[in-house]
């Protein structure tokens, strides 16, 4: 019987933690869709999208107004060099794991509006310039 409650017990106190983690987490960037970011585009507000993919796919086609920061060149340093805390950024890759991954670096480092598009360019049905 003892052992049940301290098993009840240690649950509810794993969960509490889990609960307590997630709101953590959470507060790093954001994931938006890509009609999110259409809309965000539209608003008037500047925006900074970032396309880090391979420069020879950012040129085969990208999201107007984008500027390619390659990942494999977006070390902490290169990103946090040139990109302002002030600014609304939004990262998108092929499927977004590395935006993600970007994204967490600038929310670590403060700086508030940092997005990150779900699904990347192969989600994208947005215009795209060459």
């Amino acid at each position: 019987m003892k052992l049940q409650r301290l098993a009840v017990i240690i649950g509810m106190l794993f969960a509490l933690c889990i609960s307590l983690i997630q709101p953590v987490a959470a507060a790093g960037h954001k994931v938006i869709t890509g009609p999110e970011l259409e809309a965000m585009m539209k608003d008037g507000a500047p925006i900074v999208i970032v396309d880090v993919r391979e420069s020879e796919l950012y040129a085969e086609g990208h999201i107007p107004g984008a500027i390619n920061i390659p990942y494999e060149d977006a070390s902490q340093t290169r990103i946090l060099r040139e990109l302002s805390p002030k600014d609304r950024i939004v990262f998108i890759c092929h499927g977004g794991p590395m935006g993600d991954e970007l994204g967490g670096i600038l929310a670590r480092n403060n700086y508030a509006n940092v997005y990150n598009v779900a699904g990347g360019m192969r989600k994208w049905k947005g215009p795209i310039v060459k």
